[in-house]
């Protein structure tokens, strides 16, 4: 599975180029002007683990596939979005589509690199890009608030539900808060979700800073930490000029010595995924046969069935158990034949909830 994450920004901080090196192409043109992206670029890239390779070794698998991630770069806003300024209504329908927001953030000075506003300040930026998603939140829900009510005179079970949501989420706002700070039942989780609003994706901030601020960030990626704290969101600092150049080193050891020279232990995709992973709720179990290793993603929660639906629907349709070994006892064990014989190996049913990491081998009959 995975997660679709879109990568917004202001025009000019860098959306394009931390696209190009997060999926290791160059299918967005970054160029030094306003929408020089004008349809949303989709790139799956895979997720690297450590894990997997060691799973796939132990079960001398012929194939290695890691999960993927997907990410799609959307084209640049500007005030006034909301009222269709700019690409203001394909920004945000392109918004709507994704499962969480990665918001770039320009924490670079650059007299070369225009910047819209005329001036560096990230928090503007964030305050710009959050403000135009709740005045394209309320206005929509204002539209349905309308005809919600007179659904909901005619005894409309659904139009009564999402009312209940409505009210407060409208309040909220009108007060300057997103949509993700009002607090709802699970029940009630499932009516907002189905509203589609902006401002209630998961969101994550990325600090774009020069290539001398890539391993211990600045002034203004200091900022933006704090105020994502505040906000009860995720920052994450890399430099996306150094992740092209990573992205376009041919082997490993080559990326790991050029990351070293520069004070850096891992690529900034690694730290995007880690962020995104935690972002959405999200966790990997594998899969391990003579044919292919592979992981898988799921979100926390997942029951043993549900996780065997993202191999194949006759997996779910037909459960019957779950043979998990946990990760640490696979390689304590070194593979599946011993785990089983020291216990290690367990049979779960429908009601289990996959753990990260866990070794599956599924049973079904259909």
């Amino acid at each position: 599975m995975g997660f679709n994450c879109g990568i917004v920004g202001l025009p000019n901080v860098g959306k394009s180029t931390l696209f190009n090196a997060l999926t290791a192409t160059q299918a967005a043109e970054a160029a030094n002007y306003p929408f020089c992206t004008i349809e949303p670029n989709t790139g799956r890239v895979a997720v690297p683990d450590s894990r997997l390779d060691q799973i796939a070794a132990i079960g001398k698998s012929a194939k290695i596939v890691p999960t993927q991630l997907e990410f799609v770069d959307i084209a640049g806003l500007v005030r006034g979005a909301s009222k269709g300024e700019g690409l203001g209504n394909q920004f945000l329908g392109n918004i709507r589509e994704c499962d969480a927001i990665a918001h770039v953030l320009r924490c670079f000075e650059d007299d070369d690199i225009t910047h819209v506003e005329g001036s560096v300040d990230p928090l503007r930026d964030a305050e710009t890009i959050e403000t135009e998603l709740m005045l394209a939140d309320l206005d929509s829900l204002e539209r349905r608030f309308d005809q919600a009510t007179k659904k909901a005179k005619g005894n409309d079970r659904e139009a009564k539900e999402q009312l209940v949501v409505m009210e407060p989420l409208i309040a909220a706002l009108r007060d300057g808060k997103p949509a993700r700070t009002v607090e709802f039942s699970k029940e009630q989780q499932v009516t907002v979700k189905r509203l589609q609003l902006l401002t209630d994706k998961p969101i994550m901030y990325i600090c774009n800073v020069g290539e001398e601020d890539a391993a211990t960030g600045n002034a203004f990626s200091a900022e933006v930490e704090e105020w994502a704290k505040s906000q009860g969101a995720t920052a994450v600092t890399i430099a996306a000029a150094i992740e092209a150049e990573v992205a376009s080193l041919e082997t490993e050891e080559e990326q790991s010595e050029f990351l070293e020279s520069l004070g850096l232990s891992e690529p900034g995709l690694v730290r995007v995924i880690r962020s995104g992973y935690a972002l959405l709720g999200l966790l990997t179990f594998f899969t391990c046969g003579p044919k292919e290793a592979r992981a898988w993603t799921v979100h926390d929660g997942a029951t043993a069935p549900e996780a065997a639906g993202e191999i194949h629907t006759d997996f779910q349709r037909g459960f019957i158990a779950a043979e998990t070994i946990a990760f640490d006892d696979y390689i304590a064990c070194e593979g599946e034949q011993r785990a089983k014989e020291s216990g290690k190996m367990r049979q779960e049913g429908r009601d289990y909830r996959v753990k990260d990491g866990d070794v599956l081998l599924f049973r079904f009959n259909v």
